[in-house]
């Protein structure tokens, strides 16, 4: 997974974090809700950059 990947996804969960965070602080269920689906969209980001990456190690070890 190239840094910048890993940087915009975990900039995309900080900000789910905050969405989150500002919809419970002013009861807002929908803001809320919308925090909790960027969290989630950028978790699976990341586990499919991780899966990928596990690929491409197991690929390099058959070159071999």
């Amino acid at each position: 997974m190239g840094a910048e990947d890993k940087f915009s996804n975990k900039a995309e969960e900080v900000k789910g974090k905050a969405k989150e965070g500002a919809g419970r602080l002013t009861d807002d269920e929908r803001l809320e809700a919308e925090g909790r689906a960027d969290q989630s969209k950028s978790h699976l980001k990341q586990a499919g950059e991780k899966l990928k990456d596990g690929a491409e190690k197991v690929k390099d070890a058959f070159k071999d």
